[in-house]
């Protein structure tokens, strides 16, 4: 039960916007923190992703509560003269306060580290910013598709050879990087419990995605002799490639050395061990593109069942290429609680995608919407002991505005 989690009690600020940073609350929220969600008066961007291209187009807006189910909302204009009474009991009732905002932007709100800390020395101030605190670029504006993946060098590896780099899926980098920013306050978590003193805790979408690609970027750190980009019908291992079945159903092949010969004999072909094309190590890398039209014509004599069956039954590793459609049928999703129910989103979001750490014995807090716009602005506002008259001041301010009967009926 959510009265017995990990984090209940914890008490969180979410003021970032788009994806990794609410992420990273949502994550807390699992096991039991109480969120408040802090946006302009105008919304979060990311309550009408679902009506951006290429973002799979519907009526639910399912970016933005996917990455904030289980928090309250209220907004805030930090422009306004009267937002700084607000933002000092925010942090004051806070453990953690997550922010994004663009640090120019942020000094100008008052919102930087010393600024909020004066309030509470025990608050975990996570950061995140597009490409690190410091350096030439520190202030630039940067999404996961640019910080993350174009300059971190994945988006150049990622592709086959002779194409162009392509558009990464929405929201890959930022996931990821809500994981790690996720770690971040947890380490702060941990120091506080040791030292009783908050900390201030970072991470950027450029350190994420060279973490990422580290492999590659450690084998250029120390002048590793690269390969080209991958060519399936040339690639540098005919053992780790993509191949096709007769169903036209792609999968990734990974057949490690002490594999070799029982994947041989299990599709039939024993005689490529003593080929002395490819029994010699110096003649298989000439001869690499002739091992994999072999392999093409075995596994596309076959449809993805039969190779399922093939590779299960000597344990090698591989995995059918999925689209979206097809990976949410995968009885795995559920069984592991991967996919979980959502509830109060209405119409046809009535699941969600779990946040993907596990402790065994602890049950995560059953997934609920995100909130409306505004929608509990009276009552955050009442709990950070405002009364009746002061909220009807910054109703009027605008600092706090006013929720619609609207925005308090639904998302989007």
């Amino acid at each position: 039960m959510a009265s017995d989690n990990i984090f209940s009690g914890l008490k969180v600020v979410d003021m970032a916007s788009f994806i990794a940073g609410p992420s990273a609350a949502v994550i807390l929220s699992d096991f039991g923190a109480e969120v408040i969600k802090v946006e302009p008066p105008s919304g979060d961007t990311w309550r009408i992703g679902h009506k951006i291209p290429p973002q799979p187009q519907a009526q639910d807006p399912y970016p933005f509560h996917l990455a904030n189910r289980n928090k309250r909302g209220i907004t805030l204009d930090l422009k306004s003269p009267d937002a700084q009474q607000v933002l000092e009991r925010l942090v004051k009732w806070a453990d953690v306060l997550i922010v994004n905002t663009p640090h120019p932007a942020r000094k100008r709100l008052k919102l930087e580290y010393d600024d909020v800390t004066r309030w509470n020395p025990r608050l975990i101030y996570a950061d995140l910013t597009g490409f690190g605190e410091r350096g030439p670029d520190a202030n630039l504006p940067g999404f996961d598709i640019t910080a993350y993946w174009a300059r971190s060098g994945l988006l150049s590896m990622t592709r086959d050879a002779g194409a162009p780099p392509t558009w990464p899926v929405a929201g890959s980098g930022d996931n990821a990087t809500a994981v790690g920013l996720y770690s971040a306050i947890v380490t702060g978590l941990y120091r506080r419990e040791r030292s009783g003193k908050g900390s201030y805790v970072t991470t950027s979408l450029l350190a994420e995605g060279v973490w990422s690609a580290s492999v590659s970027i450690q084998a250029a750190l120390c002048e590793a002799k690269f390969f080209g980009l991958h060519d399936r019908k040339n690639p540098a291992n005919a053992a780790l490639n993509v191949y096709r079945a007769a169903d036209d159903t792609w999968f990734v092949l990974i057949v490690t050395p002490d594999k070799l010969a029982a994947v041989a004999k299990a599709i039939g072909r024993a005689d490529l061990l003593s080929d002395p094309r490819f029994s010699d190590p110096a003649r298989l890398i000439q001869n690499m593109p002739q091992l994999t039209a072999i392999l093409d014509e075995v596994f596309g004599s076959q449809p993805m069942s039969h190779w399922y069956e093939v590779f299960s039954g000597v344990h090698v590793t591989f995995g059918a290429v999925r689209g979206p459609q097809e990976v949410i049928a995968d009885p795995q999703l559920r069984l592991n609680d991967i996919v979980v129910p959502l509830e109060g989103a209405g119409r046809k979001l009535t699941s969600t995608i779990s946040s993907p750490i596990q402790v065994h014995g602890v049950t995560k807090v059953p997934a609920k919407r995100a909130p409306a716009l505004g929608e509990h602005n009276d009552e955050i506002l009442e709990q950070l002991g405002f009364d009746a008259n002061e909220i009807a001041a910054l109703h009027a301010s605008g600092t706090v505005p006013k929720a619609t009967e609207r925005e308090a009926a639904a998302v989007g």
